[in-house]
């Protein structure tokens, strides 16, 4: 069975993928598998940005998102989704004709003009043509995008934004928590200040001291409440609550004692 694997830690958000699913879709029809896109308001492939963090410790992550080739969309599409013997689905355009329930699905969009749901096909006709990947996946110059036979991608750790859906991810965000110790009095930041993060139970999740700018970050930790408990040489230890359930935290400038 065919799949994408995306890893976010590798996508610049450059959209070439973005582009090149438009390049490919808008202008022509490829039936029996898609008719034609749109040129505004439909994205099968979509990269998303998100902006993370409070300034001046801020992260931007792209996460290339590809629509439509879900367990849970063929089930509500019935004879409108067509099964792939690589696995991959497309909608068929006849027998999806007035389905704009489908559009409820994540990266389904309703083309008004022709009045059918629409969505990514996997390029199902370049495969048919010989080509070994989708155009997105063929643009991609960092190899954030892959596709290929499951076992040949390794999905091992892999995860799903949507279960049953032939999109796999690595390095999806979790959380990231930061702040800086400085020395108000002598108007210094603090080099080497020991910082723990703690969890809600005491236990210790990670500890690193400060670098040469006084930051600390602890990254990729699980949505959860903290605290960060640091130490500046010589001074007492000190503790700030960082609740990272919903966002990343910036606890920002905070004092060696």
């Amino acid at each position: 069975m065919k799949a994408f694997l995306i890893d976010v830690a590798r996508c610049n958000g450059c959209m070439n993928c973005q582009i090149a699913c438009k390049d490919e879709h808008c202008g022509t029809d490829w039936l029996p598998y898609a008719a034609e896109q749109p040129l505004t308001g439909q994205f099968w492939c979509k990269v998303e940005e998100r902006v993370r963090g409070t300034v001046p410790k801020t992260r931007i992550t792209y996460i290339p998102q590809i629509g439509g080739q879900s367990d849970a969309l063929a089930a509500a599409a019935g004879d409108a989704a067509v099964q792939r013997d690589d696995g991959l689905m497309y909608l068929d355009p006849e027998k999806a004709k007035g389905r704009k329930d489908l559009c409820e699905f994540e990266g389904v969009y309703w083309n008004e003009e022709l009045q059918i749901p629409q969505t990514c096909t996997g390029c199902a006709h370049l495969l048919d043509d010989g080509w070994e990947v989708p155009r997105c996946v063929d643009s991609c110059p960092t190899k954030a995008l892959r596709f290929g036979d499951v076992a040949e991608l390794d999905l091992e750790g892999a995860e799903q934004l949507i279960a049953g859906s032939r999109i796999w991810y690595r390095n999806l965000p979790k959380r990231f928590v930061t702040g800086c110790v400085v020395d108000f009095d002598e108007r210094e930041v603090v080099i080497g200040a020991d910082v723990k993060l703690v969890s809600a139970s005491g236990n210790t999740v990670a500890e690193q001291k400060t670098d040469e700018f006084g930051d600390f970050m602890f990254d990729q930790v699980e949505p959860a409440a903290y605290q960060v408990i640091y130490q500046a040489p010589g001074k007492d230890a000190r503790t700030y609550d960082a609740d990272a359930t919903q966002v990343d935290v910036n606890i920002g400038d905070v004092p060696a004692a």
